[in-house]
């Protein structure tokens, strides 16, 4: 079997007497773009540093690529990019500068590294600007071309942290599609964000991280499975609607309070025609979805953005 790209195992980090990551542990498979979910503080930046050999964990293991990892493996380094929270261009350097310049830090050859540049300040919507300096760009155009600094030497894993902070939102378009097309063409990619929005439109499967613990890690759909649906009828006559719910299949819990009537249920969609019908004439109907929000603040017992 196939060793995963990223093991990550009872990770644990301290400064001094705070703990910024206690007890992390999961693993992330080839090809996966797998998001890590949670609010400014929670240790995702200080997880992302250790993820890059930037800075040594206190206790537990990383493994890349089926061998432990230390920030001495520079070898296992060259085969990891990351875009952080932190601006890495040069400003004094032009866009073409910067991406040759962190070509050359990884190796590449001077054969490879012109086209690979032109190709990527393409991808990211750069090219009239190849050759202006960084200072002058915008904030979402300096995001672009930190992005693709981290990826000119096609790295096996990339390693996102908040790569949208303070973009414009054609930026974070260029920055999603860019996403999905190294990931599309085989790189394994983690995304970390406080958006919830961000990761639950890229990631299949993320992690849930808060104060320095991993809360949940799993496929989107389950995440969201952990919660019911509910639907808010309100009723021209609720004479008899109550016991024609309760009995329909699907059905977890019913209340009712003067003429509206609020039904939860794991999964809306097949109820909710018969419940339409149990209710007679609905004047109003209101649905709650499960979303991430939702099932971050039951995990945590706060808003993602507390």
């Amino acid at each position: 079997m196939t060793p995963p790209v990223l093991a990550v195992a009872d990770v644990r980090k301290t400064y001094g007497k705070f703990p910024a990551l206690n007890g992390v542990s999961f693993d992330v498979q080839a090809g996966e773009l797998f998001g890590l979910l949670g609010p400014n503080g929670a240790g995702k930046t200080t997880l992302m540093s250790i993820l890059a050999g930037l800075t040594a964990a206190t206790s537990g293991e990383v493994r890349l690529f089926g061998a432990r990892f230390t920030p001495a493996d520079r070898e296992v380094r060259k085969r990891i990019g990351i875009a952080t929270q932190d601006l890495s261009i040069y400003p004094d350097l032009t866009a073409r500068e910067n991406l040759r310049f962190f070509g050359k830090l990884y190796g590449m050859t001077a054969a490879d590294l012109p086209g690979r540049v032109d190709e990527l300040l393409a991808a990211v919507g750069l090219t009239d600007r190849a050759d202006d300096r960084a200072g002058t760009f915008s904030g979402g155009m300096k995001r672009r071309l930190n992005l693709a600094a981290a990826v000119v030497h096609r790295p096996d894993l990339l390693l996102l942290d908040e790569p949208t902070t303070g973009v414009d939102p054609q930026s974070r378009n260029h920055i999603f599609d860019q996403v999905r097309a190294q990931n599309a063409a085989g790189m394994t990619v983690i995304y970390t964000s406080h958006y919830m929005e961000e990761v639950q439109a890229l990631c299949p499967r993320l992690a849930i991280l808060d104060n320095g613990l991993l809360r949940a890690c799993d496929t989107l759909p389950h995440l969201l499975s952990r919660l019911d649906s509910t639907a808010r009828l309100t009723l021209a006559n609720p004479d008899g609607v109550l016991d024609r719910v309760q009995g329909l299949p699907g059905v977890k819990g019913v209340s009712m309070a003067g003429s509206r009537l609020d039904v939860t249920t794991a999964d809306l969609p097949p109820l909710l025609p018969k419940l339409l019908a149990a209710a007679g004439e609905v004047t109003a109907l209101e649905i709650e979805q499960p979303t991430l929000e939702r099932v971050f603040l039951t995990l945590t017992g706060r808003g993602l953005r507390d």
